[in-house]
């Protein structure tokens, strides 16, 4: 009998409900049967449990907080950043399950309203059929049997139940990753020594820092002086002391660099921490109000401030390959990569606000392009059935610094959620997944639209490669023959798409003899040098767009050839995604058509794959 039993233990209860004549005593302790039990509701977890319910199995999504998104939710309010500083300056923007949940924002959410946003997470998770979602919930302990984990005991808040789950596969993409070191599962926190995975970043000996947690706040032009008193939990800002890089313009969006690191128990001072942090950001507002270097701020008044700080590091767990600085800026290629990264060796110092003779971050190098994840380092060394995705994966702490970001750590999620439904169908653990079934997780990523860096898609079921004729009612750049290469983006300079010159436009393929097909899936464009995600300080550049994009395919519709008959399948004219399927009852077909009948505002279509399935 678990000794957390008694936490739903309510036969103490003196419950006089009106209108009945009997004690009553509240039922709070249930247990509850999935196969996939993700922990962690931020973007890697949201993209794990919409990844291995698509792919089959049936999930558990627990959330520890009211509303989804993590550090990116209206709680903490920070930008979902991923690859988006390349040195070209433009990024190599993620796609698949991320690119559907920032584009969902984008015709949701056109005032970019932070609370808006985390009910669009809301929706685009509980629209999933296999998926069940279970907020308010925190799990705080894991029960094994040897190796593998049998259950997850949780407190639900809301409810005050106790509830068990029982699960095949765990993924924890919490951060702080209770639910995986309460399994035994081994971890390292601080920072490797230089020699340790030859990082010429990383101190010359290991110590125990980690880069510390920040509280955010925003501010709004009222029209008008709005004078500023501190409050007495104020901590005095000395920008006497600082260094120049805490720059304080533009002090709308805050100060990421109001931060407290540790350099021992990051999480057992999370609230001591807190109180510091609330102090320190009351305090650099109070230095811009009041110092009288920045007249404008005069009319500035603060219209949110956050009360949970946004951590950046704790747990590092180990799985069997730790990523290391080498590898990230050598650009080495796996046989496992599942995912990609590229936010710059982006290091805070020690210490945080609390050492302000150094800058507040290192920014130790930017890359010219991204970087592989493999698949090794986003399971368990020594637990069987736990997998993690996010800033707990198995890396060092220089690895961390790009890694962390939360694009990057949401395509992480979408591997181990693919991976996870892969475990349950082959009755595998994630080790044998690597081991055994890793092209068949890899092809399914990438039909799914997740870009894994200079691997090409060799999909044996696809049939689209076997048309006997391939052709495109017009081209301004490219070749329609491109759109089976296996590669759906353009990729360190060669070209990999299909474009038309002007609308309408079409692309056919057809087969000498008849083919049975049920779905055909096609990879517009959306423009992933430009980011999507939605910011506090909103803008249009040639790297961010607050709009649709405008290369994105609206209207398009879908003819099958059927006996020599060109017979209309599907007409869609409100598309808002960059994948786009096309599903119908298995028939025998000469051929189909695609025709592109209009963009949210681009002259031309440009089209990247297209696959076809019996």
């Amino acid at each position: 009998m678990s000794k957390f039993v008694n936490l739903a233990d309510r036969s103490n209860d003196h419950w006089i409900q009106m209108g009945s004549e009997e004690r009553k005593f509240p039922v709070r302790e249930k247990t509850v049967d999935f196969e996939v039990a993700v922990i962690g509701g931020g973007m890697a977890g949201i993209c794990a449990a919409v990844a291995a319910a698509r792919n089959g199995a049936k999930v558990l999504l627990v959330q520890d907080r009211a509303v989804l998104g993590g550090n990116a939710s209206s709680e903490i309010r920070v930008i979902v950043h991923g690859v988006t500083k390349l040195k070209s300056g433009l990024p190599e923007r993620e796609t698949g399950i991320l690119e559907e949940i920032l584009l969902l924002n984008r015709f949701s959410n056109e005032q970019h309203s932070f609370t808006v946003w985390d009910h669009v997470l809301y929706d685009f998770v509980t629209r999933e059929e296999n998926l069940t979602l279970m907020l308010n919930t925190q799990a705080v302990r894991s029960e094994t049997q040897g190796n593998k984990i049998t259950s997850v005991l949780c407190w639900q808040m809301s409810t005050e139940s106790l509830i068990t789950i029982n699960a095949k596969v765990f993924i924890d993409c919490s951060g702080d990753g209770l639910m995986a070191a309460t399994s035994g599962a081994m971890y390292r926190t601080g920072r490797e020594a230089s020699s340790e995975f030859n990082e010429k970043y990383a101190p010359e000996e290991a110590d125990g820092w980690q880069m510390g947690a920040t509280i955010l706040l925003s501010s709004r032009d009222m029209g008008k002086p709005m004078p500023y008193k501190a409050p007495p939990f104020t901590l005095k800002y000395d920008a006497d002391k600082t260094h120049p890089d805490r720059r304080i313009i533009p002090f709308v969006e805050g100060f990421w660099w109001v931060e407290v690191g540790s350099k021992d128990d990051i999480i057992g001072t999370a609230e001591t921490d807190m109180h510091r942090l609330m102090g320190f950001a009351y305090g650099v507002w109070d230095y811009v109000k009041n110092s009288g270097k920045y007249p404008e701020a005069d009319n500035f008044a603060l219209d949110w401030v956050g009360s949970l700080p946004g951590r950046r590091e704790s747990r590092r767990f180990i799985g069997d390959y730790i990523l290391s600085e080498p590898d990230q800026l050598g650009l080495k290629q796996f046989d496992d990569a599942v995912a990609f990264g590229g936010w710059p060796l982006d290091e805070h110092n020690p210490g945080g606000i609390e050492n302000l003779s150094e800058p507040p971050s290192f920014w130790h190098e930017h890359f010219d392009e991204v970087y592989q994840i493999p698949f090794r380092s986003l399971y368990s060394k020594n637990i069987e059935n736990l997998m993690f995705a996010g800033r707990n994966v198995s890396q060092t702490h220089v690895a961390l610094s790009s890694s962390r970001v939360m694009g990057t750590c949401a395509v992480m999620g979408q591997a181990v959620g693919t991976a996870a439904a892969l475990c349950v169908e082959k009755d595998a653990s994630p080790r044998e997944v690597a081991q055994t079934h890793i092209k068949q997780l890899q092809e399914q990523l990438l039909r799914d639209d997740a870009y894994i860096p200079q691997r090409y898609a060799d999909d044996t079921a696809n049939l689209a490669a076997t048309a006997d004729s391939i052709t495109a009612s017009s081209t301004a750049s490219g070749d329609v023959k491109l759109l089976v290469d296996g590669m759906s983006r353009d990729e360190r300079g060669e070209v990999h798409h299909w474009q038309s010159n002007g609308l309408d436009a079409s692309v056919t393929f057809e087969w000498d003899k008849p083919i049975t097909l049920s779905s055909i899936e096609i990879k517009c464009d959306s423009n992933v040098k430009k980011n999507i995600m939605m910011l506090k300080n909103t803008r249009e550049t040639e790297a961010y767009t607050t709009k649709i994009p405008v290369e994105l395919l609206k209207a398009l519709n879908v003819e099958l050839k059927v006996g020599g008959k060109w017979l209309e399948l599907a007409s869609i004219d409100d598309n808002q995604r960059r994948l786009i399927k096309v599903n119908f009852a298995t028939q025998a077909i000469d051929g189909f058509r695609i025709n592109a009948t209009e963009t949210y505002g681009c002259e031309h279509v440009k089209l990247f794959e297209v696959r076809c399935y019996q």
